[in-house]
């Protein structure tokens, strides 16, 4: 019996050491730092850094080394003596060393570098868009694993009601002053409020789960009711104008027009001639003219005659260019409308939130008068049965309406592109 009981402590032990507790802060400040989805994102800013170093690359000096080593079927010399001339060896070999520069190329690498350049805002303005996904994903979650503890509250106090009633009802029944089926109506209700107490604890236990996705934890979550209310909500024309502004989309759309028009510049430049310069140092066995001379060369090409090729890329240039600005405008009107809709949503809830709030104040004056005249037999157990059951179903609506009007708020800063800055969520220096 003693090892038992030592087993159950150790277990009981390990268990509170796997269980992690975290504050709403906490929690999506995590999830900014070890989700693997913003990780991801911020991987391919990476990428787009060195496709910006690949493009310089291109513009930098270039020195490259060759050599060759030949075999001839004869050799042959002219003069005699001291003035005796390798024209071909019968064993030859020579190598150079050749510097490359580009000079002009119709600014066609000065384009790509900048459109480089903006590839990598827009790697970073995809990575703030999934942050805000991730942590308006992880705010719901946390906020539904909360409520539903709160739930599982309610339930628990829902069947000391039907408790408190069969109670009574048995009391009742054992003088003979009601029948069996006062008592098994309360036995019924009692049962109800147990479905619904599991049912919370399965709501509880999904948000947990995908809220240890998120958060890259294994184990049990403590989460307390966030103590910081979110911040103030502004106006809707101060929402609608920082979506246009700051929604990682808009400004992804805004660099995808930009791109768009040094696509149109770049493609130009294949009208205008290309300027390389080339230097190099050549030593080889072979002494005629010299065995060994440096040289350097300014070569040009000019192009004449493209058959319509650099007209087509321009005008392809100038559709994307449009397709551009179309998706720009469009991001900015779903940007407006989003920020519309979550306020109307938030408007709707908070209207429901204080109306369950009444509603939960009236079923339990209700309750009250219900039961003291059921004590006294001046009312049924059906009208308790009523009663109580209003006063169930208030207490989880305001639950429910305190949930959705959180998540409705959390969906108006998502909407405007504040979520970081309302929550004050960012990356740790």
């Amino acid at each position: 019996m003693k090892r038992f009981l030592i087993l159950i402590a150790v277990s009981l032990a390990t268990a509170a050491q796997a269980q992690t507790t975290l504050t709403f802060r906490q929690a999506l400040q995590r999830a900014v730092e070890v989700n693997n989805t913003i990780d991801r994102a911020r991987a391919e800013i990476g990428v787009a850094e060195a496709n910006k170093q690949q493009l310089l690359s291109n513009v930098m000096p270039r020195i490259t080394a060759s050599g060759n080593m030949t075999r001839n079927s004869a050799g042959v010399t002219f003069g005699e003596g001291s003035d005796e001339q390798t024209v071909l060896s019968r064993n030859d070999w020579s190598y150079r060393v050749v510097l490359s520069q580009p000079v002009f190329a119709g600014r066609r690498e000065l384009r790509a570098y900048s459109q480089a350049k903006l590839g990598i805002v827009n790697a970073q303005q995809a990575e703030l868009g999934t942050q805000d996904a991730v942590i308006l994903r992880v705010a719901s979650n946390y906020l539904a694993m909360v409520n539903a503890g709160a739930r599982i509250a309610i339930e628990k106090r829902n069947i000391e009601l039907s408790e408190k009633r069969r109670t009574q009802s048995t009391a009742f029944f054992e003088a003979g002053e009601v029948t069996k089926v006062d008592v098994l109506r309360a036995e019924t209700a009692i049962k109800a409020s147990q479905r619904a107490l599991a049912f919370a604890e399965q709501t509880r236990e999904a948000a947990e789960s995908r809220l240890r996705a998120d958060l890259d934890l294994d184990g049990a979550i403590a989460a307390a009711t966030p103590e910081e209310p979110l911040p103030s909500m502004p106006d809707e024309p101060a929402l609608i104008a920082k979506a246009e502004s700051v929604r990682p989309d808009v400004a992804l759309a805004a660099n995808n027009l930009r791109i768009a028009e040094l696509e149109i510049q770049k493609q130009r430049g294949f009208w205008l001639p290309t300027v390389t310069f080339d230097g190099g140092w050549v030593n080889q066995k072979t002494q005629f003219p010299l065995s060994r001379y440096s040289y350097g060369a300014l070569r040009f090409t000019v192009p004449l005659l493209q058959s319509g090729e650099v007209e087509a890329r321009v005008a392809a240039a100038k559709s994307r260019e449009l397709q551009a600005k179309i998706d720009l405008d469009t991001a900015k009107v779903n940007a407006r409308e989003d920020v519309r809709q979550a306020l109307s949503s938030l408007r709707a809830a908070e209207t429901s939130l204080g109306l369950a709030k009444e509603q939960l104040v009236a079923a339990e004056a209700e309750y009250e008068q219900e039961f003291e005249l059921y004590r006294a037999q001046e009312a049924t157990s059906l009208d308790l049965a009523s009663s109580e059951t209003s006063l169930a179903e208030a207490r989880r609506a305001v639950a429910e309406e305190s949930l959705n009007r959180d998540l409705a708020a959390l969906r108006v800063w998502y909407a405007s592109g504040a979520m970081r800055e309302a929550l004050n969520v960012g990356v740790k220096p």
